[in-house]
This record gives C-alpha cells, sequence and structure tokens, in this order.
C-alpha cells in the first residue's frame, strides 16, 4: 500500500497539483500521527480531495465520477450497513444484474473491494469519487433514509409512510438535511414550467442547487403539508405553517409559507434558531466600547432600548441575547413577536395574531397588566405601540423593540412622526443600536489583497497609509464563495445631555448627528472598515451597507482614524 500511496503522491507532483516539499511534509505528517494518507491530506489541505481522487483515479484505471453530477439514491443505504459503509468510506450507487457500481475512497483497498463483494453478493465497479464529498454522502444518506430503519431527519406526528412515498420523503428530508449543513437560512422551492428550482440562501444570497424532477413537485409540496397540518387539498390560496426536524441531535424550527402560481405552489422555508444558538453579547461582535455601552443599557432597570435594521440584518439575534443575559428567575419578562422566531425558557412570549385583534399594541396593553419587569414588543409598527411602548418605558419597564430606520440617529425623528413628544423620548430613550450583516472572508482560501487606490479613496482610506486587506480565492468549504459566515457591523447611539438639549429644541437629524459624532459615536461603515483591516471582510462587502459612502463620508472624515488604526 505504500507504493500505491507513493504512486499517488508522484502523480500529484507530476500534475502541478502538489510540490516536493509538500510531498515531504506529508510523509512526515502521516510517519509522526500515524494516520491514513486520505486523513492526512485533508488536515494538511496539501492538494484538493477532488485532485487526489483523481489521481487515484489515473493508477487504477477505475473511472473518476463527480458526485454532483450523479442522481444519488440513498435508499441504497439500506444494502450496506452504515458500520461498513463508514468503515471503508463507501456507497452503492448502483445495482444492475450482477454489478453494484460503489463509490470508493480508496480504489487501491483490494481487501474492501473482496469485503464488498461478499456483502452485496455482487461482483464490484469501482468508481472514484471526491473523499470529502462520499463523506457527507454516506452522512446524508443514512440519516435521511426512513424507511431502512435509519432515524429519520423529520419529527412530527405523521412520520409513517407508505412504501411509494418514501422517495418524496427522502427527497425532502435530504433537502432539508442539506440546508442545515449548508448553514442556509431560507430554502426556496420554485416550479417553472419545465423545471424545479431549488436554491438556498446561504449567508444572505441566495445559492442554486441541483433539485429534484419536476415530477416529484406537486408530492413533496403534499408531504411539506403534511408535515405542516395544513390543508392539504388547498392549493389556490396561500398556506402558512410550521414543523420541527432534528439536525445532528438538534431540534431545527421551520416556517413554511406556499404561494400559487401559474406553475404550481411555490414554498419558501425559512429555518429558526433554536435558543442554544444564543450566546453573551461579547460575542455578537461589537466594537468594546459598543460592547460595554451596550452591556450597561440592558441592565437598566428601567427604559426603552431600540434596534434598527432591514429585515435580516440580525436585529433578532441581538435583541434574544440581551434578553438572554437578563434572564433570570426573579425577572418577569414577557415579548409579543409576529412571529415567535426562537424560544428561550423562562420567558413568556406571545405570538401577534392580527385577524383576531391580537396585535401589538393590544397585546403590550394586556402585558402591562402581568407584572412585567421587561418587555420585548417585535416592531414597533404604528403611533399606539409606539406611544405604549414608550409609556411603558417612562413607569418603570425595561423595553425592548425595532424600527426599521437606516441608521441609529434615525430613530429619533420616526418617534417622533409617531407621536412620541420629546420629552418622552429625552426620558425614555436609553439609546438605538443600528446593524447589519457583512459576509465574512473565508479563512480556508484567504489571501492578501491591493484594492484598487480609487477604491480606497472613496472609502476615505489614503492608499499610502499602508492599511492591509484580504480577499477569498473560493474553495470548496465556502462552495467557492469566496465568503463563509456572516458577522455584523453596528453603530450605538447614546443618549446624552447634549443629545437631549437638541431634542428638546427640534434640531434637525443632521445637528444631532453632529453631536453624536461629537460624544464619541462611531458609524457602521467606519466599524466595517476596522473589520476589512483586520481581514475579517472586504470592502466590497462594505459597499452594500445602506448609505452611500460618498454620503457617511459627508458627515465625517474617517481618514485620521484610519490611519492611525494602521
Amino acid at each position: 500500500m505504500l507504493n500505491a500511496i507513493e504512486f499517488v503522491i508522484q502523480t500529484l507532483i507530476e500534475d502541478g497539483k502538489m510540490t516536493h516539499a509538500d510531498a515531504e511534509k506529508l510523509r512526515a505528517y502521516v510517519t509522526e500521527h500515524e494516520i491514513p494518507f486520505d486523513e492526512a491530506m485533508m488536515r494538511l489541505n496539501l492538494a484538493s480531495a477532488r485532485d487526489v481522487a483523481i489521481a487515484k483515479s489515473v493508477i487504477c484505471e477505475y473511472p473518476f465520477l463527480e458526485l454532483d453530477h450523479f442522481d444519488v439514491d440513498i435508499r441504497n443505504s439500506r444494502r450496506l450497513s452504515k458500520a461498513i459503509a463508514e468503515r471503508l468510506r463507501v456507497f452503492p450507487l448502483m445495482v444492475i444484474g450482477d454489478i453494484a457500481t460503489v463509490a470508493m475512497e480508496d480504489p487501491l483497498d483490494l481487501q474492501a473491494i473482496d469485503e464488498l463483494r461478499q456483502v452485496l453478493r455482487k461482483q464490484i465497479d469501482p468508481v472514484v469519487v471526491d473523499a470529502l464529498k462520499l463523506r457527507s454522502l454516506i452522512v446524508r444518506a443514512y440519516t435521511l433514509d426512513s424507511g431502512g430503519g435509519h432515524e429519520a431527519a423529520v419529527i412530527g406526528d405523521d412520520l409513517e409512510v407508505s412504501n411509494d412515498q418514501e422517495p418524496i420523503v427522502a427527497a425532502v428530508n435530504q433537502i432539508l438535511y442539506s440546508a442545515a449543513e449548508f448553514g442556509a437560512s431560507d430554502i426556496h422551492l420554485n416550479p417553472d414550467e419545465k423545471q424545479l428550482h431549488l436554491r438556498y440562501r446561504i449567508d444572505g444570497v441566495l445559492q442554486t442547487n441541483r433539485g429534484p424532477d419536476k415530477s416529484m413537485h406537486d408530492s413533496m409540496i403534499q408531504r411539506l403539508k403534511v408535515m405542516s397540518n395544513l390543508d392539504v387539498t388547498q392549493t389556490r390560496r396561500p398556506q402558512d405553517g410550521k414543523f420541527r426536524f432534528k439536525h445532528k441531535g438538534a431540534a431545527i424550527d421551520v416556517r413554511l409559507s406556499l404561494l400559487p402560481t401559474i406553475h404550481g405552489e411555490n414554498a419558501v422555508m425559512r429555518l429558526l434558531s433554536s435558543a442554544s444558538t444564543i450566546g453573551e453579547v461579547s460575542d455578537l461582535g461589537m466594537p468594546a466600547d459598543v460592547t460595554r455601552s451596550f452591556g450597561e443599557m440592558i441592565t437598566k432597570p428601567h427604559g426603552i432600548i431600540l434596534v434598527t435594521g432591514p429585515t435580516g440584518s440580525g436585529k433578532t439575534t441581538t435583541l434574544y441575547t440581551a434578553l438572554n443575559h437578563i434572564n433570570k428567575p426573579e425577572r418577569n419578562i414577557m415579548t409579543i413577536e409576529d412571529p415567535v422566531e426562537i424560544r428561550l425558557p423562562l420567558i413568556r412570549q406571545v405570538q401577534a395574531v392580527p385577524e383576531i385583534g391580537l396585535t401589538f399594541a393590544s397585546a403590550l396593553r394586556s402585558m402591562l397588566r402581568q407584572d412585567p419587569d421587561v418587555i420585548l414588543v417585535g416592531e414597533i409598527r404604528d403611533e399606539e405601540t409606539a406611544k405604549i411602548a414608550v409609556q411603558a418605558a417612562l413607569t418603570g419597564h425595561l423595553v425592548f423593540s425595532t424600527l426599521h430606520t437606516n441608521d441609529s440617529i434615525g430613530a429619533v425623528p420616526r418617534l417622533l412622526e409617531f407621536g412620541v413628544p420629546a420629552f418622552a423620548i429625552n426620558n425614555a430613550l436609553l439609546g438605538v443600536i443600528a446593524q447589519r450583516l457583512v459576509r465574512k472572508v473565508c479563512e480556508h482560501c484567504t489571501t492578501p489583497d491591493n484594492p484598487d487606490p480609487d477604491l480606497l479613496r472613496s472609502f476615505g482610506i489614503d492608499p499610502a497609509s499602508g492599511a492591509s486587506f484580504v480577499r477569498a480565492e473560493g474553495c470548496p468549504k465556502c462552495m467557492s464563495m469566496g465568503y463563509k459566515g456572516r458577522l455584523g457591523v453596528y453603530e450605538l447611539f447614546r443618549m446624552t445631555s447634549r443629545i437631549k438639549k437638541l431634542i428638546e429644541e427640534s434640531a434637525n437629524s443632521g445637528a444631532i448627528a453632529d453631536a453624536a459624532r461629537l460624544d464619541g459615536m462611531r458609524s457602521m461603515l467606519m466599524n466595517g472598515i476596522e473589520k476589512a483591516m483586520l481581514g475579517l471582510t472586504t470592502l466590497e462587502e462594505l459597499k452594500k451597507l445602506h448609505a452611500t459612502v460618498d454620503d457617511i463620508l459627508t458627515e465625517t472624515d474617517p481618514s485620521h482614524d484610519l490611519k492611525m488604526s494602521a
């Protein structure tokens, strides 16, 4: 086997996929850690799993197969036990007559082929595949195949299915499992005239994946309706439901929305985080001074704290993190939300139902009779809710809520528009957090970057300042996107005596913004640039912030601070 490994190494070197120095490093690592060759290759990342598989294919003269381009029937997991599949790193792709086509990580392992021949009682036709993709397939197959005695991915009241339904159940389960593996926030199943499109929203961006055949669409929608307790006979009007499934032992709540279109029912599923994903305030990634000030605000006995930003900017996570921090048995915490996205222990959470009159305003009035210490109002949408929330803050309650404004300072004129008097804002408002989410550079393929000087100047950065930046090439771990995960950029508007005086004098937003900067407020853009200089994101990604760069730069000149931090 050692000779076979050396052949693989030599092939990789000849193909320009590995250097001689890398080969020596690999050999030393295998010897030192006493691990298999493939495991060492993955840990050291000296060559891609795909390149290694192709090299093996050349040596053993078995074909290389791209699993992404092959429709795998995960029910084939029933032909082979999970223990054997994981031990031999194999998976049966198809069986035709007396021949079983088997995906293998190591086709040079003749003992594995002999064992497969005995277990499957078939002649073995090996194909070489990407090791990482094969391992993912094995996990998926033995988790999702509910018909073969394995643990089903979906939790619910209706898991018993007939044999003719099993392919549909497997297809739905596989879509859900993949979404959880990818860290997707949404799943889109979009029927077209001839095709069913499957897309996942990952790190805020919709990405297309190979979807099921269009012929499966109606049955899959029916399956989703059963899981969500919806009317399976209704196809002409929108329906909303929810269900839960398990991924690696953790329950994930899903909100399902169905909308009839000319080509069939369009399905969008929102995957909601669990309470276990809520960390500490320090985990949010706020600047140190913002973390400190925000931490002080949320421990105040009364007042109102607002979080602003568009949909999908992480407001809910920030609010739940704050509630989680102050959640103690001696505090009565209540929320009114639409919808309730994360279930928190000890906290009484109410789902708004406007159709029956249970609005934010009406629920808030009722809550005030429940002796609360802390109240979270999902969103201040109207004058009535705004006035009740502020009044609650003035009468000894700590109130959290959100507003849809472009920045933190915009919360003041919005409250004034809702008819909240200036004196009430001054006495009730503790502060406003504004935030956005930007994508993080993939740490596995990051490389130094030299942004165009004009781009640097557009951000107020002197090209000669020595500031360093990074970008990412794109790799399998980030699905060739160059980004993996997201981080927040923040600004905190605090109520100071200078600002209160301006609000009392009915000053405009520009004057209030100037005063906030004099009192130490730094914009979201500044926070984003600092994170780009730390190699966490890119200037290109920062272009997506709500305000144009020019608008923000007219308010303040950040170049001095940037030169200092560089």
